[in-house]
């Protein structure tokens, strides 16, 4: 028999503990606020303590920091199984590249928010984050890109052109609200942007997700920094 003193849980009661528990179960299911990290381009075993897979055959090059990596532009790529930037509400992406020529269309960098889909899937399309090139008679220009619930929105001047074969510092930076890319420190295009954190997915250098669009050049080193930076703070503005 139960006793007289035991209390019926109230609605309210049952309410209340309804939403701790949805609480918790969200605040799981975000991805906790990124660190800092560097990832450098001079060893095809192991990057930033992940083992990439690898696509075709990239070569080592001389680089200005040692060793980099030397991508053909037809079939020479790395995937990894992690977006250094997940979980983080603003962010800086830096690297040191050389774009060496080739097609007008090429992809270096692409980090993608994987949804609950086989490893396998296609997520080129969908929420993400990227580096491209655009090459000419005349050298290249940069295209930086961002997307996800709410945003859609392309940097990109085609005016700015940069001669070929040369290592140089490129970034993007995002405050949130502020959107914008840089060339050796110089800005390239800015927009208004609603950014939003990303989710945890996978990451493909030198070629698009899906593989099309191969770069060709060279791959020093990258730096994800999950706040906005200014010029004057990036780790590197000149190779």
């Amino acid at each position: 028999m139960v006793s007289s003193t035991a209390r019926r849980p109230r609605r309210r009661d049952l309410l209340l503990g309804a939403g701790a528990a949805l609480a918790s179960s969200n605040a799981l299911a975000q991805p906790a606020a990124p660190r800092a990290q560097t990832w450098r381009f001079n060893n095809l075993e192991a990057l930033a303590g992940l083992r990439p897979e690898v696509l075709g055959a990239p070569a080592f090059t001389a680089g200005p920091f040692g060793r980099a990596l030397a991508f053909d532009g037809m079939d020479d790529g790395l995937v990894l199984p992690h977006h250094p930037l997940a979980g983080a509400r603003a962010f800086t992406i830096e690297a040191i590249v050389r774009p060496d020529g080739g097609r007008f269309e090429q992809r270096w960098l692409h980090l993608a928010e994987e949804p609950a889909l086989p490893a396998s899937a296609d997520v080129s399309g969908g929420t993400r984050m990227l580096f491209e090139v655009r090459v000419t008679d005349a050298g290249w220009y940069l295209d930086a890109f961002i997307k996800g619930p709410g945003y859609n929105q392309t940097l990109i001047a085609p005016e700015k052109v940069h001669p070929l074969g040369r290592w140089c510092h490129v970034a993007q930076v995002c405050d949130g609200r502020r959107y914008a890319s840089f060339v050796n420190g110089e800005l390239q295009a800015e927009a208004q942007v609603a950014f939003t954190a990303q989710g945890p997915g996978r990451t493909s250098v030198g070629v698009r997700m899906n593989r099309v669009d191969w770069f060709r050049g060279g791959l020093a080193v990258a730096r994800f920094t999950p706040r906005a930076l200014k010029p004057a703070q990036f780790t590197m503005t000149r190779a």
